[in-house]
């Protein structure tokens, strides 16, 4: 009897012992509990450094945001970033598209692709898997396709276009006494540049009093650039356009133009997005060829992001920020925003949220508010402009973000 007595306590306790352990687990994974966000980006091939940058962004955004508590709506549930490489090709993009919703499926958002290119194959995939993406690129096609699950946090290539034009012009008039009347554009065919071409050809630079004289269009890798600068200087238009969107490729233009005597300002140029002023430039061309050129981009690092500035420099090394982290480290904060009015981990409350988002002043792209349209645009998103000063890219407009004063190159 004493035996049996002695079994049912120490089964009693056995349970006990169990039942608090199986207890202690469960709150340790509700504590620990996390929630899987997506950046698909190049990390391999001719684009890896910009890729390698938004990833930069993302990881700080990460980390503050779980430091500040996680998603307190879900628990304090902490942010787990999944790195996806979408190669160098639009093709490459969307099979690791279509990888990332097949092999991680509970992801709930995600930020990509760089170029307009990538995110355009990207998105037929996560549209299908209704996979929310937030994007930093630019073209109009991204958000004119009906899509619900595509959010785009940047001016569109046209809409930048049609911002920055009224600013360039005004410059070169207050600088140099004179209004410009001719322009030359060279691009390369990729997405963001083909757009913001094509809205400048298709009536903006008529309505701005601009004529076209030169209209070149390239392929990138550039082999050579002796032909296209050569036209430019032939035909010595007012202004150049100049969106490359290889660093190789600005390079090659940057130095023919010096060659044939057209650099350090001798003829004004004028940049769309970010290859011009990524900090790997100086490793290729030296400051005083990119003394004074000016580049209009989606966002940049600028007045109000100090802190984070000084930060990116420290922990990664960086130069100067460019829209590449700013951009991405936004996006990961408007997923928390997200997650916190969903209330769950789930896909399509997420979309749902950012669909009816109604924020105030954005804080991490310039002017706008934190709400998008019908189309996934978001609403009075604004866009910078950055000009080369004595080796540095700095925002010079708008005039409430500038961290610097403009000046126009001398003849």
């Amino acid at each position: 009897m004493t035996n049996i007595i002695k079994t049912a306590v120490t089964r009693r306790t056995l349970l006990a012992g169990a039942s608090a352990s199986l207890l202690a687990t469960q709150a340790f994974g509700q504590a620990a509990a996390e929630i899987k966000v997506g950046l698909l980006v190049p990390i391999s091939g001719m684009y890896a450094r910009p890729g390698a940058v938004m990833r930069e962004g993302a990881e700080m955004a990460i980390d503050h945001i779980n430091a500040q508590g996680g998603i307190k709506s879900i628990g304090g549930a902490k942010l787990k970033l999944v790195v996806l490489d979408s190669g160098d090709t639009t093709e490459k993009a969307k099979n690791a598209a279509q990888r990332m919703v097949a092999q991680e499926t509970d992801l709930v958002a995600a930020s990509g692709a760089y170029l307009s290119s990538f995110t355009l194959a990207v998105t037929e995939v996560t549209e299908r898997a209704n996979l929310p993406v937030l994007t930093l690129s630019y073209s109009d096609l991204i958000t004119d396709r009906g899509f619900k699950y595509v959010f785009q946090t940047s001016a569109t290539a046209a809409s930048q276009a049609k911002q920055a034009l009224p600013q360039i012009i005004n410059l070169a008039e207050s600088a140099s006494g004179k209004k410009p009347k001719t322009v030359a554009i060279i691009t390369d065919n990729t997405g963001a540049s083909v757009a913001s071409a094509k809205a400048m050809r298709e009536g903006l630079l008529e309505a701005n009093g601009l004529k076209l004289i030169v209209d070149e269009t390239f392929t990138p890798p550039l082999a050579d650039a002796t032909s296209l600068v050569q036209k430019v200087r032939s035909a010595k238009p007012d202004l150049l356009f100049f969106l490359p969107t290889v660093i190789s490729d600005a390079k090659l233009l940057l130095e023919k133009m010096n060659e044939f005597g057209m650099g350090q300002g001798k003829v004004p140029t004028i940049s769309f997005g970010i290859a011009i002023a990524e900090p790997d430039m100086l490793q290729t061309v030296s400051a005083e060829l990119l003394q004074g050129v000016l580049t209009c981009v989606a966002s940049w690092g600028a007045k109000g992001h100090e802190a984070l500035i000084a930060e990116l420099k420290a922990r990664y090394k960086e130069p100067w920020m460019t829209q590449n982290a700013i951009s991405t480290y936004g996006d990961m904060w408007l997923i928390k925003d997200a997650l916190e009015k969903a209330g769950k981990a789930d896909r399509v409350a997420v979309a749902d949220a950012l669909r009816a988002m109604d924020g105030g002043p954005s804080k991490y792209y310039p002017l706008g508010d934190l709400r998008f349209d019908e189309k996934g645009r978001r609403i009075g998103a604004g866009m910078t402009i950055v000009q080369w000063q004595a080796g540095v890219p700095v925002t010079v407009f708008p005039p409430q973000l500038a961290l610097s004063q403009p000046f126009w190159p001398k003849n």
